[in-house]
């Protein structure tokens, strides 16, 4: 069972997560919390206790970002994801840049939730297609050049190929399976995408990717 923290700042949407999740065989809600600061002092009496972090962007006292930020400077950063009403990519990028892994809106199925809870455990990153959509359409018009190094190599076409199916949202597997390959071996192309593209994880090479203009 995956150990899960849900802090939400909205005692019924919260309520609401937790009989969701309640559902699943997969995950255990273990604690909830109305804000950052209450998070953040269940997270330093139950060290240890949780797997994965549900956590609400906009809340009194504490944001969700702002308990990231904190986390991060302590080494207690745990796999997060981003749980909001708002589809903004300032609000994403601010999120990922503390280390969320992953960014869903509050409408998503339990199924969806699920995976994404077990991909974020499992060190992946998601963004929720929709959002993925919201961003690249937000990048795109603001004509600017971007700033930074170009990739060391060239993508090639198979790899851009693999890219827009990882900004779509699909996991590994799912990859494997539209492109009729194994999974190790889609493991490995996603690798070298990373490794090419300068990125630590999937949801910021395709951010990445984005800004150079090799996908959107």
């Amino acid at each position: 069972m995956i150990r899960v923290l849900v802090v939400d700042d909205q005692q019924l949407l919260r309520q609401g997560l937790c009989s969701l999740l309640s559902l699943s065989d997969k995950v255990e809600v273990v604690g909830q919390a109305n804000d950052g600061v209450e998070a953040r002092e269940w997270l330093q009496a139950n060290a240890g206790k949780v797997d994965v972090m549900l956590l609400d962007i906009r809340m009194p006292r504490m944001t969700g970002i702002e308990l990231l930020n904190h986390l991060k400077q302590e080494g207690t950063l745990l796999p997060t994801i981003m749980l909001t009403t708002f589809d903004d990519h300032e609000s994403l990028m601010g999120a990922l840049s503390a280390g969320a892994k992953g960014y869903l809106l509050k409408d998503v199925s339990l199924e969806t939730l699920v995976d994404g809870i077990e991909a974020v455990h499992n060190g992946e990153s998601l963004i929720q297609p929709a959002i993925t959509n919201t961003l690249i359409n937000s990048l795109q018009g603001l004509n600017t050049t971007p700033d930074g190094p170009a990739p060391v190599e060239p993508l090639s076409a198979k790899e851009k190929e693999i890219l827009r199916l990882m900004a779509s949202g699909c996991s590994n597997k799912e990859i494997a399976g539209a492109l009729f390959k194994s999974e190790g071996t889609v493991k490995n192309q996603v690798s070298t995408i990373l490794a090419k593209l300068d990125a630590r994880d999937r949801t910021r090479a395709v951010l990445r990717a984005v800004e150079l203009g090799i996908i959107g």
